[in-house]
């Protein structure tokens, strides 16, 4: 690596550090100076205060902030990890497949429109107050992109490459297993990233129905007792554990397809 492309790299990441601080300060001199009162925008300390605070005492919401985000956890990984697993096979099948196609995507089309808290109510009938419920919810917002990027990425693979396998005797099953599949993997991570930023979105409305965890419920919770710095922690927490775990799906992302192209 050349020592101009290390200094980027250097610029980019102090860059970004002074951004971040610069945000929290201008946060924190905004609510000082009283251009917005500090009963409806907490400070950045207050939040970091609660923060810590939330590790060791439950009050007043009634639960630990570990907990709060195990919960938040555990509902939006199980839902997205279903979407994954139904809404991927289903796109790569329908991109390639006519019968799979005509089954699947007229089903698809008419629910693709309907916004997952519009199931909230049947979710509540059918499912209860649970966790299965919640996760229904999260899934069903995640499941969109997977299908539609699995979907235009077995479209978009080159006709050339399906042309030629096809002269050397492949099958349909082999032209899509070896040609279609690989090619269709950037947009299928395009896809994970997607769906998770559709599942952590979903998280605060799947966790209204009846909850009493969660960082959903935390964050409900600050609105009811009139607490502003409970509210920004859960946002914050929220947003700072989607961008973690996409952090982990970019590294898989960038791994895998560096396997693949070598």
């Amino acid at each position: 690596m050349s020592e101009n492309v290390q200094r980027k790299r250097l610029f980019f990441h102090l860059l970004s550090i002074l951004s971040v601080v610069g945000f929290f300060a201008a946060w924190q001199m905004v609510v000082d100076f009283g251009f917005v009162p500090g009963d409806i925008l907490a400070t950045p300390k207050q939040v970091w205060f609660l923060f810590l605070d939330k590790w060791h005492n439950p009050q007043p919401d009634g639960a630990l902030l570990g907990v709060h985000l195990w919960i938040s956890l555990q509902e939006a990984l199980y839902g997205y990890l279903l979407a994954l697993l139904i809404g991927v096979p289903l796109g790569l099948f329908m991109g390639w497949f006519s019968l799979a196609e005509g089954m699947a995507r007229p089903i698809f089309e008419m629910i693709r429109p309907i916004p997952a808290v519009a199931w909230i109510p049947l979710t509540i009938f059918w499912f209860g107050i649970g966790m299965s419920g919640k996760i229904f919810i999260i899934w069903l917002s995640g499941i969109v992109p997977c299908v539609i990027n699995s979907f235009v990425g077995v479209r978009l693979t080159n006709p050339t490459l399906i042309q030629m396998a096809r002269t050397y005797g492949a099958s349909k099953w082999q032209i899509f297993i070896h040609i279609c599949i690989p090619s269709a993997l950037p947009m299928v991570f395009g896809a994970l990233q997607m769906a998770l930023a559709a599942c952590w979105t979903t998280l605060v409305a799947a966790e209204l129905i009846a909850a009493d965890t969660g960082l959903g419920f935390l964050i409900t919770m600050g609105r009811r007792l009139a607490r502003p710095d409970m509210v920004v922690l859960g946002m914050l927490m929220v947003g700072l554990t989607g961008f973690a775990v996409g952090l982990i799906i970019d590294r898989v992302e960038k791994r895998l397809l560096a396997g693949i192209r070598r």
